[in-house]
């Protein structure tokens, strides 16, 4: 994978974004194979979305000079997604650009370009101890991410395994992981499912980085980290069922559904310059933490601003049935806006305290315990809005009802709503609707809670990891002496 000026494409397009994935995958939904994904009928609003994202990123001389910076090798303009910061001056110009994206998104897209486009500045920092690994490997870390970064690529990634026998061991039934099951001169065949690969209908590759086995000896052939494109030979998309639906005007649902699938290996090829780690599972599980240093602090931004949208349609929502003056209400929506600022000052922690890496970058301070609040809160927002909003989320006037001419005056006179009409207040709640109270608002608070890792688990590594010596010692000298 030798990086070569005159192939690099530099910054997408709206238009090379859709052409892009008109490339031979094997995408399935509902039991279909979908011939192109930016064409068919139920991923064509998401696909338009992120091709206008791309668009609206360069529409003006200021936007774009906030989201890029030029290439030193091929003179390209790169998104500041992919940039390897090394003073605080470049940390935030990095950072001030996530802002853009998850500003522009309202938070909903957890997989927007510029998550994965982070873990790959992770896997960069990281390449000295991959070398380790392999001779090559650390190089392909390098290569991989300026093959990336200067075809500004979109990137899934796809963790989790199967959920067959989870009281199992892959050691005992190999198909409960994947696994690699031949290194050839030319790669490694590998082989198994991975899942939920969230946007990977919409994205040109994967990475692949987390395993359930990792540190158990015996254990090597399940672990590996690579990259591969979504078209390889032998790779099937599997989706779930789109969220939109077709009976009625989706708000949210169709532009913002990212999709999730399962991905088939059925004995996939990974090239050599593809491949990071294998079989160390020690290096593996350390890295874990290295890789995601700032695509955790891009996930802050994007639940911040997911945050500050709740705030609005909650207190809109509240304004439209006239109970905002009420004290318990109040106290409502002043909980929603208090967990915001706590996040805002967070992330500016983070980025305030930030360390050097091995390589030389410079990351956001270590912030799991941050994500794991996040994923416990979000529900806790998402209840307020609900009762808020109560059942006026269940029955709300439809698009055709208001333009119906019979049903018009009756609709005027008793579904308005305090200082605003009844279409404006129909679309506003079925806006709220989608947030916390549909399939697209369920799938998103599942993914809220989840992605991010089990919140258990997390709390226990937070606690087998945390410093108390100072202030321990402190307590024995406390206690060590008699009360008088």
């Amino acid at each position: 994978m030798v990086l070569q000026a005159t192939t690099a494409q530099g910054l997408q397009t709206g238009d090379r974004y859709r052409e892009s994935l008109d490339d031979g995958r094997e995408v399935w939904i509902d039991g279909t194979r979908v011939a192109n994904v930016a064409d068919y009928p139920a991923f064509k609003p998401a696909v338009d979305l992120f091709a206008d994202l791309f668009d609206r990123r360069r529409a003006d001389p200021e936007t774009l000079a906030l989201n890029t910076f030029r290439s030193p090798q091929t003179g390209n303009l790169i998104s500041q997604s992919y940039s390897l910061p090394r003073n605080a001056e470049e940390l935030r110009a990095k950072f001030r650009a996530t802002e853009w994206w998850m500003r522009e998104s309202l938070g909903q897209l957890g997989r927007s370009p510029d998550f994965m486009s982070n873990v790959v500045v992770g896997i960069w920092d990281y390449h000295k101890e991959l070398e380790g690994n392999r001779t090559g490997f650390g190089e392909n870390a390098k290569n991989y991410h300026a093959f990336a970064s200067e075809n500004d690529l979109v990137l899934t990634h796809a963790l989790g395994d199967p959920q067959i026998d989870r009281s199992a061991s892959p050691l005992d039934d190999p198909d409960l992981a994947l696994r690699v099951v031949k290194e050839k001169a030319d790669g490694i065949v590998i082989r198994g499912a991975k899942q939920l690969a969230t946007l990977a209908p919409f994205s040109h590759e994967v990475l692949v980085y987390l395993n359930a086995v990792t540190a158990q000896r015996g254990a090597e052939e399940f672990v590996l980290w690579f990259a591969l494109p979504l078209n390889a030979p032998g790779l099937t998309i599997l989706c779930r069922e789109p969220l939109a639906r077709p009976d009625r005007a989706n708000i949210l649902a169709a532009a913002y559904d990212e999709q999730d699938a399962m991905l088939i290996f059925d004995d996939v090829l990974v090239p050599w310059d593809r491949v990071f780690l294998l079989g160390d599972g020690l290096l593996a599980a350390k890295g874990l933490t290295r890789i995601n240093a700032w695509s955790i602090q891009s996930t802050h931004i994007r639940f911040h601003e997911r945050l500050r949208l709740f705030a609005s349609v909650a207190a809109m929502v509240a304004n439209a049935i006239g109970v905002d003056s009420f004290r318990g209400i109040q106290e409502d929506l002043g909980e929603i806006i208090s967990y915001a600022e706590t996040l805002r000052l967070a992330i500016a922690g983070a980025e305030v305290l930030a360390v050097r890496t091995p390589s030389g970058l410079l990351a956001p301070t270590a912030s799991q315990g941050l994500g794991y609040w996040s994923a416990e809160i979000s529900g806790r927002v998402v209840e307020i809005i609900r009762r808020i909003g109560a059942s006026g989320f269940v029955m709300q006037p439809s698009e055709r009802d208001l333009a119906s001419p019979e049903l018009r005056p009756a609709l005027d006179k008793y579904m308005r709503g305090h200082e605003i009409g009844v279409a404006e207040k129909s679309r506003l709640f079925r806006l709220a609707a989608e947030l916390v109270n549909d399939g697209f608002g369920l799938r998103q608070e599942m993914y809220e809670y989840l992605h991010r890792g089990d919140p258990g688990a997390g709390r226990t590594r937070l606690l087998r990891a945390y410093d108390r010596s100072e202030v321990d010692e402190k307590v024995r000298e406390i206690i060590s002496r008699p009360v008088t």
